[in-house]
């Protein structure tokens, strides 16, 4: 399945909740949450049976969108997750949350996760002094993320320095504002992941 190129604003207004993917312009009136709270097209306004299946497939790619993950690897990392001890819905979460366009995003570096996923593809990111252009790069414990030396003269970079010192990070992160680095310290656990996701939805979608 291709990566949706729309709207991105439709797409909360399908699911009906703000998924965060236009960064700034979710915290203001302009967003399409605010001022249309029926799901896109013609019939939108329509009431409609929610089935059991219907939630389950909703929740699913609503983890999706919010994570910026295509179909199939959103399936890889459920078979990952599952191959893991413990509990498979916390264990995909933590995935998702590992993966490097998510912690560039996380530390402050991007708006949203589609400019964070935009950012690593145009190598601007270096994981351990490498560069990284794979948004899914599974970041580790004490893995460092920085920008690239080159990339310190974009002035996308002078935005992010100027705004980070208003930004906070998760705990499992820490972010050294001066050098304008971050560390992984720790993997995510479940209460570190503010995420209005239901991992449990999920897991039952593909538990049929």
């Amino acid at each position: 399945m291709a990566r949706y190129t729309g709207p991105a604003c439709r797409i909360c207004r399908r699911q009906g909740d703000k998924l965060m993917l236009k960064g700034a312009k979710c915290f203001t009136p302009k967003c399409p949450v605010e001022d249309r709270h029926t799901p896109p097209g013609q019939h939108g306004s329509a009431r409609r049976k929610v089935s059991e299946y219907s939630l389950q497939l909703r929740e699913k790619q609503r983890a999706r969108f919010i994570y910026g993950v295509l179909e199939a690897q959103f399936k890889k990392h459920y078979v990952q997750a599952e191959r893991r001890p413990g509990l498979t819905g916390e264990n995909l979460l933590q995935i998702l949350e590992m993966r490097l366009d998510n912690v560039v995003y996380r530390l402050g570096f991007a708006d949203s996760r589609r400019q964070a996923r935009q950012i690593v593809q145009h190598g601007h990111i270096a994981v351990n002094g490498r560069v990284s252009s794979i948004p899914s790069h599974q970041v580790k414990v004490s893995d460092v993320i920085s920008w690239k030396q080159t990339s310190t003269k974009l002035p996308l970079y002078q935005v992010v320095v100027k705004d980070l010192g208003s930004r906070s990070v998760p705990s499992w992160l820490e972010l050294n504002r001066d050098a304008v680095t971050g560390r992984v310290i720790a993997k995510p656990a479940r209460v570190d992941i503010e995420s209005t996701i239901d991992e449990r939805l999920i897991v039952a979608f593909y538990s049929r």
